[in-house]
C-alpha cells in the first residue's frame, strides 16, 4: 500500500484503493481516465460503504518534454491521466461524499502547478489545472450543509517513482539527480511519507476550516 494508504490507516481511516489491476493490489479495478469506471466504482461504494468521508487523487504522469518536442498523443495521455482523471472522481464522487458529516478532497498537484518549468510542458499544464479545479470544487462543496472541502497538496520532487522516471531520461542520472536536489532549500529530496501527513491532516477534523487553499510540501522551493 502507498504511504498515503498506511498513513490513512494509522489515523485510523478504511482505504479503498483503486487503480489499476497491474499497478498491484487494488480494491476497485478502474481506469482513472475511463467515465464509466468511476460511475461503477462509486455505485460500488455506495452500495458496500454507504457513504465516502474522504477522497484522495493521487493519479498522475509526469514525461519530460518542452512545448516543441512534446508529441500531442503524449500531451492528450498526461492531461487525461492528471487533469480529466480528478475532473472524473470529483465529478462522480461529491454527491456520496455530501452524505457523509465532514467530507474532504484532497488533490495532489505539484509544485509545478504553480510556477512553470520549460522541459515539463504537459506536466506544468496538466497540474495548473488540477490547482485550480481544486478551486471551483471548494466552491461548489462550500455551499453543502455539511460542507465539502477541497484543498490542493504541491510536492516538490519526492524520492519515487515520478523522480526516478526524470532522471532516467537523462545522459548522466547521477547528476540529474544532483541537479534536483540542488533545487531545494532544504537540501535534500522529500520523502512520501511527508506528503501523507499533509494529506492526512486535510482528511482530518483539524483542517475543518481550510477549503480551496494550497498546501506546499517543498522543502522551501516555492519559497524564494
Amino acid at each position: 500500500m502507498s504511504a498515503m494508504g498506511k498513513a490513512i490507516e494509522a489515523a485510523g481511516g478504511k482505504v479503498i484503493r483503486g487503480d489499476l489491476e497491474s499497478r498491484g493490489a487494488v480494491d476497485l479495478a478502474l481506469d482513472v481516465t475511463c467515465e464509466a469506471h468511476w460511475q461503477a466504482a462509486i455505485k460500488a461504494i455506495k452500495c458496500s460503504h454507504g457513504r465516502l468521508d474522504g477522497l484522495v487523487n493521487n493519479a498522475g504522469l509526469a514525461t519530460p518534454g518542452d512545448v516543441e518536442e512534446t508529441p500531442i498523443c503524449q500531451w492528450r495521455r498526461i492531461m487525461a491521466v492528471n487533469a480529466d482523471g480528478v475532473f472524473l472522481r470529483c465529478k462522480y464522487a461529491m454527491p456520496l461524499l455530501a452524505r457523509s458529516q465532514a467530507p474532504s478532497i484532497v488533490n495532489i498537484s505539484s509544485a509545478s502547478g504553480i510556477v512553470g518549468g520549460a522541459n515539463l510542458a504537459a506536466y506544468c499544464a496538466s497540474k495548473g489545472a488540477v490547482r485550480l479545479l481544486t478551486k471551483s470544487v471548494a466552491l461548489l462543496g462550500a455551499r453543502k450543509r455539511p460542507p465539502v472541502r477541497c484543498n490542493s497538496v504541491h510536492p516538490a520532487f519526492i524520492e519515487g517513482d515520478m523522480v526516478d522516471s526524470i532522471v532516467r531520461s537523462r545522459p548522466d542520472q547521477a547528476k540529474a539527480r544532483a541537479k534536483l536536489r540542488a533545487q531545494i532549500p532544504i537540501g535534500r529530496l522529500g520523502e512520501a511519507h511527508e506528503v501523507a501527513k499533509s494529506v492526512v491532516w486535510l482528511l482530518s477534523d483539524a483542517s475543518s476550516f481550510t477549503t480551496g487553499s494550497e498546501i506546499l510540501v517543498d522543502g522551501g522551493l516555492l519559497a524564494g
